[in-house]
């Protein structure tokens, strides 16, 4: 981990140069990209079979450098297959040929495929980290302990399929890639493994290509067969709905939160002829809200009996009008049951309140599919900074051992009237619907920090907070002014 920690360190501070050319974090690891697969395709030549003219030694010998490095990016990206994806559209953004030759160089102290396959796939994860980090796009990136978590609940088995509608780098391919690789597989499951287990839409072209390279450099696909990754809106589908073969056995996502798309998904086909509008005949409900309308998408993704956890902010557990009936028919026809609600601090953008929804179809079950949901309260008086004070796997144990992972029918809440302070509770469907909207941001334990002047936090801390409150206070209100609309 140390010399993974020095390697990224030393990499990642050259981009601090390259902003001075007006080269910003992304693009910075967009080059990054391109050149770690041109140095590892130089490391192993006869796995990569890089054209004539397009490898590592071309760049390292030329004197001409950034037209040398123009045309390789040209000819790979229409050399077809895994190359064609990877360097489709390909562009330098480095002009400065000697902050170039100095990038190329740095690269090519380190020999790259000698290393396990792990190693290179987390240090080329926490070059993702960083960009995350320090980018506009923190609020997007997972932190990998939830991650985790969320795996470890769905306990993916080998041949099942797994898909991700807004997949962005891939951090929850590689959960599930983590967790299967735990176990002795077969030769048959593990070509599954590497071929045909996942599937993910990104729309950003840039952040498929960061996808496609993360999941290679942890050993899905070849240059040939490649993971399906389509860039593209993965709400909107030519028949209206998600077809039968399309349907996966678990999904796990983190959709993007924050306004609406510029597209609004409806299940009128009428209003579906209308500008700005697609039609979804297989949702429930028509909603400009993004998270709710990724929420119906999700469910119509799953196969019959298919499970899914899905990160998603506050707004969708209370929000009246739409997020009332999905609530409603969500209870009714899936089973949704459980709740790990997720304290603040967590990601890289101030203010994001969110949860994990855990739900599956169960075909089995009468109506409702919901006879209970299990609630843990991972927020109230819980602390973490990205920085700071950083989310670890360990702390999300205890809802793990909670969770009851295959024994769900042998849970036991740890709150009670003796002891109100456990923060796992159970609430039955009928609860539930006695509530108003059929409201699911449900809390119950006191939170000790709303006035305790013996015991303020540090002026930093209190600064942080009233940002992060009032954030989210706007977002909340440009998603009520969303729906609205």
């Amino acid at each position: 981990m140390a010399s993974t920690n020095i390697l990224v360190a030393k990499i990642w501070s050259f981009c601090d140069t390259l902003r001075d050319d007006g080269l910003g974090y992304g693009d910075y690891l967009e080059q990054l990209t391109y050149l770690l697969f041109l140095k590892m395709a130089d490391e192993n030549k006869s796995q990569y079979q890089i054209p004539k003219g397009c490898d590592w030694q071309e760049l390292i010998l030329t004197k001409h450098i950034i037209e040398t490095y123009e045309l390789i990016l040209k000819e790979l990206s229409n050399s077809g297959g895994m190359l064609s994806k990877i360097f489709s559209g390909a562009l330098n953004k480095i002009h400065d040929s000697v902050k170039l030759k100095k990038l190329i160089n740095l690269i090519d102290e380190e020999d790259w495929t000698s290393q396990e396959i792990d190693v290179k796939g987390e240090i080329y994860e926490s070059l993702l980290q960083k960009n995350a980090e320090n980018s506009g796009a923190g609020q997007y990136f997972t932190p990998r302990p939830i991650i985790s978590a969320m795996v470890d609940c769905l306990q993916p088995k080998p041949k099942e399929t797994v898909a991700d509608p807004s997949c962005g780098t891939g951090g929850f391919f590689l959960g599930v890639l983590n967790h299967l690789r735990k176990t002795k597989l077969t030769k048959s499951q593990h070509e599954f493994l590497k071929f045909h287990t996942f599937k993910g839409w990104e729309i950003e072209k840039s952040t498929a290509r960061l996808c496609l390279m993360n999941l290679f450099l942890h050993g899905v696909g070849d240059l040939k067969e490649t993971p399906e990754i389509e860039v593209t809106d993965s709400l909107k589908r030519a028949s209206g709905e998600v077809s039968k073969s399309e349907k996966v056995n678990i999904v796990l996502a983190n959709p993007p939160f924050g306004i609406s798309s510029s597209d609004i998904p409806t299940t009128d086909k009428k209003q579906a002829e209308k500008d700005g509008y697609f039609l979804r005949s297989d949702f429930w409900v028509t909603t400009s809200n993004k998270q709710l309308s990724f929420l119906q998408h999700i469910v119509t993704m799953l196969n019959d009996n298919g499970r899914a956890a899905v990160v998603l902010p506050d707004n969708v557990l209370f929000e009246g009008g739409a997020g009332e009936t999905i609530r409603k028919k969500m209870l009714e026809d899936i089973n949704l049951h459980t709740i790990l609600r997720l304290p603040t601090g967590i990601f890289y953008a101030q203010g994001v309140k969110s949860n994990v929804l855990f739900f599956e179809k169960d075909m089995q079950s009468d109506s409702p599919a919901t006879k209970e949901v299990w609630i843990y309260d991972y927020r109230t008086n819980i602390r973490h900074t990205p920085k700071k004070n950083p989310l670890k796997y360990e702390y999300l144990e205890d809802f793990i051992e909670c969770y009851k992972v295959n024994k769900i029918a042998e849970r036991s809440e740890t709150w009670s009237l003796e002891n109100e302070t456990g923060r796992w509770r159970r609430y039955s469907y009928e609860e539930i619907v006695e509530r108003d909207k059929t409201n699911l941001d449900i809390f119950w334990l006191k939170d000790d920090n709303l006035i305790d002047f013996d015991n303020l936090p540090e002026p930093d801390v209190l600064i942080d907070d009233i940002i992060e409150n009032i954030e989210n206070a706007l977002a909340n209100f440009r998603m009520i002014k969303d729906s609205l609309n």
